[in-house]
């Protein structure tokens, strides 16, 4: 028989649109045109303002020939300029390529070749970094420069245009649309996975638009919510939240660097309501002086995510009156795409217990299709038993398209029909996921991916080190930091303080490790090192610490 509803009733410009983030902007200057979208510092736009620069910014890169399927890199700090850039440079039918400001040279340089960036706009403050990165890499770009006035330190302009000049010359009327299809990529985020390479994981619009949404409302933001960017923004977009709000027409408060000082200052200026943030972020605030809350009288809602977060962070989140939501995901999940969704009755259990059911990984958010924990053997459900261990693994719209030029990873990580995460878990018997162990080597410092493949390569190329082996210890403020295990050549001696030296000269700063352990590397028969046992030991002599 065939199906009466399919008959006639096609998809039209009447009743199909692609879904876009880049709508939301379009709507909020239409309706709320005068409220406040940035506060930078000195600087405020609206909504209006807000989109009229990013129009601008828009034809100004199409003027330089910025077009669909181009790419188009930034090295920027929480600023105005970086709100800007992740409208205005989508609807040209480009990619947004958002860098890491904490990485080293040679990988922004990898980035940028890997990822074919045609322009690239950057921050006065990393001129030394994109320097040396721009001699590195094998193609023309285009360069813009930020002199961003909150910022008067060290520092020179790379090129002859400075991005304010740069809009100036574009036009405010530049038509404003979407993809003709929301497959299409909208942004690009690398991450280092387990190798050295970063791969380059590809967002499209309708991810984008859901996960936007879900954060709205699988964290039930009001409208007009005033959010704290704590969270870099060049970490998955800002987990889609500078999509985000532009969704909710609220105000966008911008923070160069993360000061608990700062931060406390803004909650209290601005009425700030919510902000996110990794472990080491929570853990400032915690701990700062009780005056710096003095005046604070909303309420103010935060984000946590990152490693599993310790337990203490979300106790001393709880006694200086933050309400705290755990969230889980990846790069490749568009950030977060779980939630740990609370239950009323929650409230009236022993803190310690409230702290146990809130430092779970959780549920599905709303746009998500499922989170589930597999066999990665069978791809069966582990039970729900607390106990059985399986490999996280997500299936919906918040999975990332796929690897840039990588067709090997991406098959691989979509085996079976799920994404896999390389996340260890159990399921508990309220459906809710809980993660117990890695099985990738990744280390999760301050919400930073450290691939210990890439240390270790550094610390190969120590003359005094015939092997090393890098895993993570904990650490009660990153929640977890790099700890190198070395072996040395006969004959050979190197003190822990001139390794950490070494690596400082070799490798961004939040990579190197924090501790050192000279010792004969445990292996297996074949002469693989055992990773497990080093782990542990890390472990043990971190507690005896």
């Amino acid at each position: 028989m065939p199906n009466i509803y399919r008959e006639g009733l096609d998809k039209n410009t009447a009743n199909y649109t692609p879904l876009t983030p880049l709508t939301f902007i379009a709507r909020s200057a239409y309706v709320h045109p005068q409220r406040t979208a940035v506060i930078h510092g000195q600087r405020r736009y609206n909504w209006l303002e807000t989109f009229t620069r990013a129009r601008r910014l828009a034809s100004a890169l199409s003027n330089c020939g910025v077009g669909e399927g181009d790419t188009v890199a930034v090295m920027l700090n929480n600023t105005p300029e970086m709100v800007e850039c992740h409208f205005g440079v989508p609807v040209t039918g480009a990619v947004l390529n958002t860098l890491n400001t904490r990485l080293d040279a040679e990988t922004i340089a990898f980035m940028l070749d890997h990822g074919e960036a045609k322009v690239l706009i950057t921050d006065r403050e990393y001129s030394p970094t994109v320097k040396k990165a721009l001699a590195l890499v094998q193609h023309p770009i285009l360069v813009i420069d930020v002199d961003d006035p909150e910022y008067d330190g060290p520092g020179e302009r790379l090129a002859s245009q400075e991005y304010e000049q740069f809009i100036a010359a574009g036009s405010p009327d530049f038509p404003w649309s979407g993809p003709a299809d929301e497959w299409d990529a909208i942004s690009l985020n690398y991450t280092s996975g387990t190798t050295g390479n970063p791969k380059g994981v590809v967002y499209h619009h309708r991810g984008a638009y859901l996960n936007s949404m879900s954060n709205i409302v699988s964290w039930g933001m009001p409208p007009h919510s005033v959010y704290l960017w704590t969270l870099p923004m060049f970490h998955c977009n800002g987990w889609c939240f500078v999509w985000t709000m532009a969704a909710n027409a609220g105000t966008n408060v911008c923070l160069r660097r993360v000061d608990p000082k700062l931060i406390f200052a803004a909650i209290r200026e601005h009425g700030v309501t919510h902000y996110c943030g990794a472990p080491i972020v929570h853990s400032l605030m915690a701990n700062a002086p009780a005056e710096l809350r003095a005046g604070i009288t909303q309420t103010v809602s935060g984000l946590i995510a990152a490693a599993p977060p310790p337990a203490a962070v979300i106790e001393a989140m709880a006694k200086i009156g933050v309400d705290l939501t755990h969230v889980y995901g990846l790069t490749e999940t568009y950030g977060p795409a779980a939630v740990c969704a609370k239950h009323s009755h929650w409230a009236s259990l022993p803190l310690a217990e409230q702290v146990d059911l809130n430092g779970r990984q959780g549920v599905r958010y709303h746009a998500q299709e499922a989170i589930t924990v597999l066999d990665p053997a069978t791809m069966e459900p582990v039970p729900w038993d607390h106990e059985t261990m399986g490999e996280i693994m997500f299936r919906g719209n918040l999975v990332m398209k796929g690897y840039l030029k990588n067709a090997k990873a991406t098959e691989e990580s979509f085996a079976g029909g799920w994404y896999h995460t390389g996340d260890l878990a159990v399921m508990h018997s309220d459906g809710y996921v809980k993660i117990k162990d890695r099985s990738k080597d990744v280390i999760i410092s301050g919400g930073e991916n450290i691939s210990s493949i890439e240390v270790e390569d550094v610390l190969y190329k120590h003359p005094a080190v015939i092997a090393a082996a890098v895993v993570a210890t904990p650490d009660p403020t990153w929640g977890e930091v790099p700890c190198a295990f070395l072996e040395l050549r006969e004959g050979a001696s190197v003190s822990e303080a001139e390794v950490i030296d070494f690596c400082r000269q070799n490798m961004a700063r939040f990579k190197i490790p924090k501790r050192v352990i000279f010792c004969t590397l445990p292996k297996t028969s074949t002469g693989k090192i055992q990773k497990y046992v080093l782990r542990e030991q890390a472990k043990s002599s971190a507690a005896i610490e």
